[in-house]
């Protein structure tokens, strides 16, 4: 096997190092006056909103590189932020990336991460208008600001969501959650081992929503083209659950979801079956989905009942009912935000 080429940071410095990664960067918004090389970035807009958003992922808290390719890692961490911007019903414009890295990096490792964060760029028409690097003793740490913009009147806030509202979500829940149990498994059976060859067929699906998510620019589009505008949007990063919690305590409102309406592809139900995990329960709390959880007028269910890609998994009640999951079997549970919460304990 021919030795992979390593070149120590050191060799280049801190602005060796940035003129290295984005020297092939180049602005494509008319937004971008002045991208990469000052002390900051300049960006113009007229008769816009402008939606800023931050991300920060730790290694060892939200990605692990014994199984995450750094590539995916790049292409990742841009997807996560452009995907809250598309939650306010905005489009993302530019971006700048802060890295704080160890010694146990090299150049062609950041290479790779650039790669895949371009790549990201690319596909949703954001630039990369600039950033930071330091060093760091604990691993590597990634802190990404998105910056986007929308119309005054199409910005769409968790606070709005009213009374006979549906709930809708898009493409399906907790596969994310089982392609990282399934890594997290093979990692566990392969741990002190030279040769590490997991067999991961049929469940390529689960992988690729953990390790490379995609942000729904498509719904928010396909919203547009229907003249549909959400009464109330989030993201799901951490769990359906949590998620509609948020948009019905900021609306005051209350909630019924019926869990056989709740969106669950094949590979996730069969994975978690294999690993004796009850599925809504995966599919209600886990999160890492980055599909858009919406609220819309009632007067909308023909239009969106049509749409590819649209769950409608419930209604908004009145505050007083609380939040309500129905089962297939007619039962009602309160539904609590039982989601990731990096802080506890």
């Amino acid at each position: 096997m021919q030795e992979q080429k390593r070149t120590e940071i050191s060799t280049l410095g801190e602005f060796g190092l940035i003129n290295h990664l984005t020297s092939n960067i180049s602005t494509k918004n008319p937004e971008s006056i002045y991208g990469i090389g000052d002390d900051a970035a300049v960006l113009q807009f007229n008769n816009q909103e402008t939606l800023v958003t931050t991300d920060l992922l730790m290694e060892g808290v939200h990605f692990d590189l014994v199984y995450t390719p750094l590539k995916h890692l790049g292409y990742k961490s841009a997807i996560v932020n452009f995907s809250d911007i598309y939650a306010m019903n905005g489009t993302p414009k530019q971006i700048t990336v802060s890295l704080a890295v160890s010694k146990r990096f090299c150049i062609e490792d950041l290479e790779q991460f650039y790669e895949g964060l371009q790549l990201a760029c690319e596909l949703h028409h954001v630039d990369i208008v600039g950033g930071d690097t330091t060093s760091s003793v604990t691993g590597l740490a990634i802190s990404i600001t998105c910056i986007g913009t929308a119309n005054k009147e199409q910005i769409v806030y968790r606070n709005g969501a009213k009374e006979t509202d549906l709930i809708c979500v898009s493409g399906d829940l907790g596969a994310a959650y089982m392609g990282l149990q399934l890594l997290e498994r093979e990692k566990a059976v392969f741990v002190g081992q030279q040769e590490i060859n997991p067999d991961f067929s049929g469940k390529e699906y689960l992988l690729e929503r953990q390790l490379k998510p995609e942000a729904r620019k498509d719904i928010i589009e396909a919203l547009a083209k229907e003249n549909i505008r959400p009464t109330a949007m989030i993201d799901i990063s951490d769990g359906l659950s949590s998620e509609l919690m948020h948009i019905c305590t900021q609306s005051k409102v209350g909630c019924r979801i019926y869990e056989e309406r709740i969106p669950i592809d094949y590979q996730t139900a069969v994975m978690a079956e294999e690993l004796n995990m009850n599925v809504t329960t995966c599919a209600l709390n886990d999160g890492e989905d980055y599909e858009l959880l919406f609220t819309i007028p009632l007067t909308d269910h023909d239009k969106v009942s049509n749409m590819e890609g649209i769950k409608v998994i419930g209604h908004i009640t009145r505050a007083e009912l609380g939040y309500g999951l129905i089962t297939r079997d007619g039962q009602e549970f309160e539904l609590k935000a039982q989601g990731w919460n990096p802080l506890k304990e």
